[in-house]
């Protein structure tokens, strides 16, 4: 800049403040600086030391353009309220000498014409008082020899106000070799003119000294380290600390560098509102200090760019030894806002997640501040054209939509790649998330992505919350060799079976729980409930003709081993689902590997460290997790075989319907449980009214008037198209509710001859289901109970009720619950006149017209309040007639037609029919 070769933005000084953040530290520097040019009290020495890129370069640009006032102060952005802050009206145009130590050499002389200066000192005299502050130090120079105190006394008063700006003066002392002579003098004689400089310039009115010295880390090694020592003893003495830029500052300084000004503000608040308010949604999945009012003044200081990309790249980046702060962030910002504005991206402020890592530029200025090793991390893991993030949100839309895996790809690079290799490496879930999500986005599509990052990819880490990116593959590679070990037969399977058993536990309604077991292991018996059987990976469910899950599941139904099974309807059935098989399968091989590595690394046959080792024990322990979520996830197609019975005739087809379990409920026992009770594939309670409707169906007719309890109980385990009950307790209530009334049928323990034994009809009892058991027809129950009335022609009492014997054949000649055939008398009759009282009216005709909502109601009392009266009358016949009419202009559809006409079989109407318009 002293030379006249900068950039504008830098040469002009009216650009150059128009474009600075004036921060707190150069504030102060500036008031120390007018006040000291001004003639006012100030510190005739101020020390700039911070860390690399902290600002110091930039600083001493500005003291230069104060200086030397090219222009009106009042014309300089931000300057003229310090300088009525100091009391100062005028300041006068100042000597300014800048000495560089990278642009002098202690062998080599400066040209300035006819003068050649060789020392600091000559340098400093030319630059303040050209040929005449050179005289005055002539002698001194030549003779590579420091001046004394009074000579630079002298100097600086003939040419105050000046300024001197020294920056990088160790990288000029440390070229003195030890005990070497140079035309720039020895080392010690520049350590002696640094003394006598200092020193002098307190005498001078009008005279100050900017000194910028590295820390530290940044001096190097040895030599380095001394020369800094020395120097900073010097100026220990007698300087001021300069205050360097802080972390918001830094802020206000980027966006004045990048961004010219933001001509919608209130845009601006409205958006840095709507991620306040994000932040305090989601409050305890965000960094605490999110919640705090101060925040949204931090994303509105930084906006556009988020306050997250500051605080990585000030707290993580800056500790890397060749990254400058300020100049540092500024280079690698302005890469990234010209690639995003290029791209066209809409998000509401700058995110960690938005950095184009796949621009050239981007990406190489990433990789000068990084060691060797990081090309492969990007192109596979994070931002490659191939990287596997891109592909995990190609097969997840919702993933895919919110670039959710690439954005947590370059957040976690963005706050771990400085840190690899340290003994905390990493960054939080908190901050992670922070990095990523935007207003309108939910948190858990980004956890869900993060899943599969951490599953999928070779160099990304996690231990407990954290999250890194090494230049080390981690265990993955191995992991994915080894699952290609595993066989279905031997390996897949066996832990299949395990863990299938494992989710169901102990309590559930059946007899049997067999997963992957042969049919000739699974008991033919009636049981204490029904048996479910879980089928092998080999045959799932998929919806259309081509179902092995249906082919296997007949075979085990109709087979035991070679014999034909007995008792199929106590069989149900559970089927993987076809598509997510696939996806099991590739979980159990990932989890056996995770478990071969481990227990290699057990018995020392595979050389890991702690770190790893744990690794591998935490993904055993996440892989196990997620293959008992995949079972649950893959294990949810029921199946329950039937059989129809169409117009009173038994189709022998097998019919399978199926519904899916859902994996989300918390017992799967009880959520299977409670489908096959939804959908009436398992009864749990039956009410006595099926249980008659049963009777009058398939065993009390063609004059069949009774036929024993044990048969009907069983015929409900063979046959298809009977009830599943869930065990002989729930027929057992059934029969013991229906004697307790007349409306149903009735029961005897027992017959004998044409008696019956332990007949119930109309009253409590309990029941008790031997061979011997009978179930009896309401009708004959209903004559049964009756006291006998004697014959007045022959005194002949009635007879007793029919009986059955055996089984016949059900409808359609399939072998079931048919009908016995009857060996006893019919009901005794009289065949003479009746003795009773005479009475003028024998007929007695009613109608009623009964509301549909409450027929059944309706019903029940005419029979009580009306119909009873006649049928306690055993010389009485009644007939009841129902008549049914209904209307419906839009029309009645299929699957109702299709209902009443099967209900009206069974129910033995005599007519019903469906009529369209004439």
């Amino acid at each position: 800049m002293q030379q006249g070769k900068a950039p504008p933005e830098y040469q002009d000084a009216r650009q150059f403040f128009a474009r600075t953040y004036i921060t707190e530290g150069m504030r102060l520097l500036l008031d120390k600086v007018m006040r000291r040019l001004a003639g006012q009290a100030g510190d005739p020495v101020i020390q700039l030391q911070t860390a690399f890129g902290g600002g110091k370069t930039h600083t001493l640009m500005a003291v230069y353009h104060i200086a030397e006032r090219d222009c009106p102060i009042s014309e300089l952005a931000g300057v003229p309220p310090i300088l009525d802050a100091a009391g100062i009206n005028d300041l006068p145009k100042a000597n300014v000498a800048v000495l560089d130590g990278i642009n002098l050499s202690p062998s080599s002389p400066k040209e300035h014409g006819a003068v050649r200066t060789h020392t600091l000192w000559g340098e400093l005299a030319w630059q303040l008082g050209s040929s005449d502050g050179y005289a005055m130090v002539r002698a001194a120079d030549e003779a590579a020899t420091s001046p004394d105190k009074d000579q630079v006394i002298a100097l600086l008063s003939a040419f105050a106000p000046c300024v001197i700006l020294m920056d990088e003066l160790v990288a000029f002392y440390r070229q003195f070799d030890e005990g070497q002579r140079y035309p720039a003098g020895t080392f010690e004689t520049n350590m002696t003119f640094i003394q006598a400089l200092t020193e002098g310039i307190r005498s001078v009115p009008g005279a100050i000294l900017l000194a910028s010295l590295p820390d530290s880390r940044n001096a190097g090694e040895g030599r380095g380290q001394a020369v800094l020592a020395q120097l900073e003893s010097y100026f220990r003495r007698i300087h001021a600390i300069w205050k360097p830029v802080t972390k918001d500052e830094a802020f206000s300084i980027v966006r004045r560098r990048l961004f010219e000004r933001i001509d919608d503000r209130l845009a601006m608040e409205d958006a840095c509102r709507a991620f306040a308010e994000l932040y305090r949604t989601n409050g305890s999945e965000l960094p605490p200090e999110t919640q705090e009012n101060y925040y949204l003044e931090r994303m509105q200081q930084a906006y556009p760019i988020h306050p997250e990309i500051f605080d990585r790249l000030y707290e993580d980046w800056s500790t890397l030894s060749n990254f400058q702060r300020t100049r540092g962030v500024l280079q690698l910002l302005a890469q990234v806002v010209h690639r995003l504005w290029k791209d066209g991206n809409a998000d509401g402020m700058i995110l960690p997640g938005a950095l184009p890592l796949n621009d050239p530029g981007v990406r190489n200025k990433c990789l000068d501040y990084l060691p060797q090793g990081w090309d492969p991390v990007i192109d596979q893991d994070i931002d490659g054209e191939h990287a596997r993030p891109a592909f995990i949100e190609s097969k997840e839309p919702l993933i895919g939509k919110i670039q959710g895996a690439r954005r947590l790809a370059r957040t976690i690079f963005l706050g771990s790649a400085p840190g690899a290799g340290r003994s905390a490496p990493g960054l939080p879930l908190d901050h992670l998330l922070l990095g990523v999500v935007q207003p309108g986005q939910t948190l858990g599509h980004y956890k869900d992505a993060l899943r599969r990052l951490r599953d999928q990819l070779n160099y990304l880490n996690a231990e407990g919350n954290r999250y890194w990116f090494d230049t080390r593959p981690n265990l993955r590679r191995e992991m994915e060799s080894r699952r290609q070990r595993f066989s279905m037969k031997d390996d897949i399977e066996p832990l299949l079976r395990e863990r299938v058993q494992r989710v169901f536990g102990k309590e559930h309604v059946f007899d049997g729980i067999h997963v992957f077991t042969p049919s000739a292991d699974i008991p033919d018996d009636y049981g204490t409930g029904p048996r479910l059987v879980v089928l092998p990976p080999a045959a799932p469910y998929r919806k259309g003709k081509d179902n092995p899950a249906e082919r296997a599941a007949e075979e085990v139904l109709t087979k035991r081993g070679e014999q034909p099974r007995q008792k199929q309807n106590r069989l149900l059935f559970l089927a993987a689902d076809a598509d997510a098989l696939e996806r099991l399968k590739d979980q159990a091989r990932t989890y056996l590997a995770w478990v071969s590595i481990v227990t290699d690394v057990e018995a020392m046959r595979l050389n890991l460290d702690q770190l790893q080792a744990k690794q591998a024990k935490d993904e055993r322990e996440e892989s196990g997790k997620a293959l008992l979520r995949t079972v649950r996830d893959t294990f949810r197609w029921l199946l329950s075989p039937v059989q129809e019975v169409r117009k009173g005739r038994l189709d022998p087809t097998i019919l399978w319907e199926a519904v899916q379990v859902s994996a989300a409920a918390q017992n799967l026992a009880q959520e299977i449980q409670n489908k096959l009770r939804d959908n009436g594939w398992l009864i749990t309670q039956w009410s006595p009214i099926h249980l008659a409707n049963i009777l009058d169906t398939w065993y009390c007719k063609d004059g069949t008037t009774e036929v024993g309890a044990l048969k009907v109980w069983q015929d409900t385990c063979h046959y298809l198209y009977l009830p599943r009950l869930t065990n002989s307790l729930v027929f057992q209530d059934a029969v013991r509710a229906g004697i307790e009334t007349e409306d149903f049928f009735g029961f005897a323990g027992g017959k004998q001859g044409d008696k019956y034994l332990g007949f119930a009809f109309g009253r409590v009892t309990n029941p008790v289901l031997d061979e011997a058991a009978l179930l009896i027809d309401r009708e004959a129950a209903s004559v049964y109970a009756r006291p006998q009335e004697p014959d007045v022609d022959t005194g002949r009492a009635g007879g007793g009720a029919g009986s059955t014997t055996g089984a016949g054949t059900g409808p359609g000649g399939a072998t079931g619950p048919g009908a016995g055939t009857k060996t006893g008398g019919g009901n005794g009759q009289t065949t003479g006149g009746g003795v009773g009282p005479q009475t003028s009216a024998t007929h007695f005709y009613a109608t009623s017209n009964l509301d549909p909502i409450k027929a059944k109601l309706h019903f029940a009392q005419i029979v009580d309040e009306v119909v009873q009266h006649f049928t306690t009358k055993s010389s009485a016949t009644v007939t009841i007639s129902v008549e049914i009419r209904a209307e419906d202009a839009t029309g009645f559809d299929d699957s109702i037609q299709r209902a009443v006409r099967e209900n009206c079989t069974v129910l033995k109407f005599s007519s019903a029919e469906f009529e369209g318009d004439q």
